[in-house]
Parts: structure tokens; sequence; C-alpha cells
């Protein structure tokens, strides 16, 4: 088949709205952007643990540190799914990880910031995960069937992490004057990064186009940015709080909620690897993985020593 037919023939599949499976022929820049957006996305997954992981041992009550593990439990099942979707297109996971430690590969900037007080771990769950929740209900129909059908499952885990959040900030809202503060104070602090993990503006989107042409993407992020903002304006009313954007208002000829520019002097700076915790957070990645080599070649051997027993043989006995 001739290069332009196999194109004309991969992007009628898209349009008739058929997943391109791994053994499919498939141009190769989809499979480099298949690669690049879920190689990022499982590294945010990963990256994500490390800011609520530093609230596990001061969680307030024993619930609240047992909700929180079995959520950052959660997050680094999310990138494993990930990890094995993106090795379909045959990159490595070592090759993936490699990207991350090196600063080659992107994860979400908005892991580049604190965790200053517990009322943080709420919002986290509100905002990061409500955002990444408008994001990834899209990506559950997104052209690439490996990644497509691992969204099923985290969408449904993310949108309880959202749920279980968005309480927990409910709880502080109706506590004591400290805690109201405190409650306001990580909204503040959060709301716009949250805006900023769409992405950039869709005029400066260098990849939107192609990926909704191969539906790799169904909204643009303008689009997922304003449906984030709508949900959110209206949710921020039951816990009795505001949002910090002055401009934030209902526009009836429209029918969404204007609100404020982001800084994108600080979108951009963060995205380089000069936010709060960029530093922090790759060395900690790197330290981890360092420390863990043993585990890895271990299970290996093991695997190894599987692999050549004599049929019948099954686990070692100790």
């Amino acid at each position: 088949m001739l290069q332009q037919d196999a194109e004309n023939y991969f992007q009628a599949k898209i349009d008739q709205d058929i997943k391109i499976e791994p053994k499919d022929w498939m141009p190769e820049a989809y499979r480099k952007t298949n690669i690049r957006q879920i190689s990022q996305h499982a590294h945010s997954e990963i990256v994500g643990m490390l800011p609520e992981g530093n609230w596990i041992t001061r969680a307030p009550t024993l619930k609240r540190k047992a909700i929180l593990l079995a959520k950052v439990q959660d997050e680094a099942g999310h990138g494993l799914y990930l990890y094995a979707a993106a090795e379909t297109l045959g990159i490595s996971r070592d090759e993936m990880i490699n990207d991350l430690h090196s600063g080659k590969a992107k994860y979400s900037s908005i892991f580049n910031y604190p965790t200053l007080t517990w009322a943080d771990i709420g919002t986290i769950g509100w905002l990061v995960d409500g955002a990444a929740i408008i994001n990834q209900v899209m990506l559950t129909r997104t052209s690439y069937g490996p990644y497509a059908r691992a969204m099923v499952r985290i969408c449904k885990e993310e949108s309880f992490h959202q749920r279980q959040g968005f309480e927990s900030l409910l709880v502080l809202s109706k506590g004591s004057a400290a805690q109201q503060a405190m409650c306001q104070d990580a909204i503040n602090r959060w709301w716009w990064p949250a805006l900023m993990m769409f992405g950039p503006k869709d005029s400066e989107s260098t990849n939107s186009d192609q990926s909704m042409k191969w539906k790799i993407k169904r909204k643009t992020n303008d689009e997922l940015r304003q449906q984030f903002v709508d949900m959110c304006a209206e949710q921020v009313k039951l816990l009795g709080m505001t949002l910090p954007d002055e401009k934030l208002h209902w526009n009836a000829q429209r029918g969404h909620y204007d609100f404020g520019e982001i800084n994108w002097d600080e979108f951009w700076n963060v995205v380089k690897g000069n936010g709060p915790c960029n530093t922090e957070r790759l060395a900690a990645r790197r330290k981890a993985h360092e420390e863990g080599q043993w585990v890895r070649e271990a299970a290996m051997a093991y695997a190894k020593k599987r692999s050549t027993a004599p049929p019948g043989e099954g686990l070692v006995r100790a």
C-alpha cells in the first residue's frame, strides 16, 4: 500500500470512530504524539503522588490517613496503566522513566506547587482532580484503543477522588474561623495553577489542530478550561467560599462564566522547570528510582528463575 493510500485509509478509520490498535498501521507522527501525551500523563500520575504523600503522616485523623493512602495508591495504579498503554506503541518503560528523570519529558505543571496545609489536600482533590476529570472523560473516546480503555477505570477513580476532596473542604468550610480561613487560602493558591492544567491557550497550542484531526483530543484546551470554570464557579458556592478572580461573572449571552486572564509568564516558567518545586520533585523521583534498583533486579532474577524451572516446579518455597 502506498504511503498516501495508507494515510487516507488511516484517517478514514479515525473519521468513522474506529479505534486504532497497536498492530494497525499508523503515521509515525501519530505514534509519537500518543507516546508524548500518554507518557506525560503517566509521569503526572507518578509525580502527583509526591505533594499528597507529604501529608500521609500528618493527616488529622486515622480516617483521613486511610483515605489519602488509598488515593496515592490509586495514582500509582494509574501510572502503571498508562505506562503499559504507552509501551504498546513501541517505547520501553525504562526509556520513558529516563526521559522523565533527565527533564526531557514533561509532566503536569500543577505538581510543581507545594502543599502547605491540610486544606491543600482537599483542594487538590476538588480542583486538580476535577480538572483532570474534565480532560480525561474526553480521553475515554480518544482514537488510540489502549489509551481510551485505560482511561475508563482511571476516570471512575478520579471522580471518587474529586468528590472526596470536595467533602474534605466542606468539613473545613463548616469548621472554626481558622479552618475556614485555611480552606479559602488553599483555594486562592490552587485556583490559577488548576486553570493552567489545560495547557496553553488554543492560539499557542502547536499540536492541537492535528490532535483534533486524529481525534486524540476531542476538545481544545480553551473549551475544556471553560467547562472547568463553569463547574467550579457553581460548586464553590456550596462551600461558602470564593474563587480568587474579580472578573469571574456569569455571561448570560454566552451561557458561560467569563473569567480573568491566566498569568502565562508563570505557566511557561513552571513548564520550563523553574517552578517552586520542580527541582525537588525530580530529585525525589530520581532518588526513589535509584533506591528501588535492587527490587527491580530481584524481581527480574526471580522471573528468570521461574521461566527456566522444570515443569511442575512452581514458586520457590522457603
